[in-house]
């Protein structure tokens, strides 16, 4: 779960991060108020989850009211590269002397926090990393052993801090990692960190939560429930029914049983040429309910010319799996090609009901995968 740069810098401010000074708007009217607030000149933030907002016109310095009025009626009224916003960040401006970046994030290749840090804040990491891969720090942090005094060290003498900055910098380095902790988070980045007449300020924040920790912080998981944030609607379906299901870019979808089975799906629609556009795991043991309900979130995204169904029949029935697509197809207008491989408990009842209903069924993954590539290319 991403958050919005306003929680994650309300989340800064109880860390003892120093931030701007801002309200929030959800209006117009609301935004001139923050304005007058904060003073002149004051910078007007959109808050959406799409990165290089700034170049698309979702922040705005603002020197009078009637700056305030047209850059919050511009993002009010057209959004941010194609998302509505409903609320904008009203903050001072500030005198930046120099932009730096940090930030920490999960690396699992060795499973370890790794802090990133560079003197070359205020533009793409991706962008740094990429070109100049010596401009970033990186400095791993064992979660057994945790953070330590020697970690602060090196990146604070990386970034050359010195004196009160240095003993600044140092709080706000201790303070990601107590919140990468706190919050079960995946990324906790400060971009741009800036050196200001007022010291060090984070200008933004990025906060990312693993959805897995969610019911440890309710005050996040129910704004989901009015907010879908970044979800395209096949997602928030997908959270609401508990599925595990990650869009593609190819045209051809994927449901199995097992995170194991769904990925090897992936590598045989891959193996045979087909491009997956995405997949779906129901779990074990779906009922005919839920596979009719992860057939039909499949089926709602438009490029999908074909569907592979890949089920290994544990704890999960064969037959159950069959009447959820049966079913789906009954009930659903868009009527797209389906490749069915059923194997394991009730697999004679669950292949009848599909042959019933004239949908290819099939007893080995390789055939259902090459046969879902051809009905998905005309093959067939």
């Amino acid at each position: 779960m991403k958050l919005y740069e306003f929680e994650g810098k309300k989340i800064f401010s109880d860390f003892k991060i120093p931030v701007p000074r801002g309200g929030l708007a959800s209006s117009v009217e609301e935004a001139c108020l923050k304005a007058l607030e904060v003073g002149f000149p004051c910078v007007v933030k959109a808050q959406v989850l799409v990165g290089g907002r700034g170049k698309a016109g979702g922040i705005r310095v603002a020197k009078s009211i009637d700056d305030v009025k047209a850059a919050a009626s511009k993002m009010f009224s057209e959004g941010v590269k194609g998302v509505p916003v409903r609320k904008v960040l009203v903050e001072e401006a500030v005198n930046i002397v120099k932009e730096y970046y940090v930030s920490i994030t999960v690396d699992r290749s060795v499973k370890s926090y790794v802090y990133l840090a560079s003197l070359e804040g205020g533009v793409d990491i991706e962008e740094i990393a990429a070109t100049k891969p010596e401009a970033i720090i990186r400095v791993y942090v064992d979660p057994l052993i945790g953070l330590r005094d020697f970690h602060v060290r090196r990146i604070v003498d990386a970034l050359g801090f010195k004196g009160d900055l240095a003993k600044q910098f140092d709080g706000i380095v201790r303070a990601l990692y107590d919140i990468m902790i706190r919050y079960d988070a995946d990324l906790v980045e400060i971009n741009p960190l800036a050196l200001t007449d007022k010291g060090l300020l984070a200008l933004d924040s990025k906060l990312t939560i693993d959805d897995n920790s969610l019911y440890r912080h309710p005050e996040f998981s129910e704004t989901l429930k009015s907010d879908t944030r970044d979800l395209s609607p096949e997602e928030v379906l997908a959270r609401d029914y508990g599925f595990s299901y990650v869009k593609l870019d190819g045209d051809i979808g994927i449901i199995g049983n097992g995170a194991g089975l769904t990925m090897a799906s992936l590598d045989l629609i891959a193996h045979f040429g087909g491009k997956p556009a995405n997949f779906l795991d129901i779990g074990g043991g779906a009922r005919a309910e839920r596979v009719k309900a992860a057939l039909k979130l499949l089926l709602m995204d438009e490029r999908v010319k074909a569907v592979f169904i890949n089920v290994y029949g544990g704890i999960t029935r064969c037959d159950e799996v069959a009447r959820g697509i049966v079913e789906a197809l009954s009930e659903f207008e868009v009527k797209k090609p389906i490749s069915v491989r059923l194997v394991g408990n009730r697999e004679e009842e669950g292949g009848r009901i599909l042959k019933e209903a004239g949908i290819s069924y099939f007893t080995n993954d390789e055939d259902a995968a090459k046969h879902a590539v051809k009905i998905a290319y005309g093959g067939v």
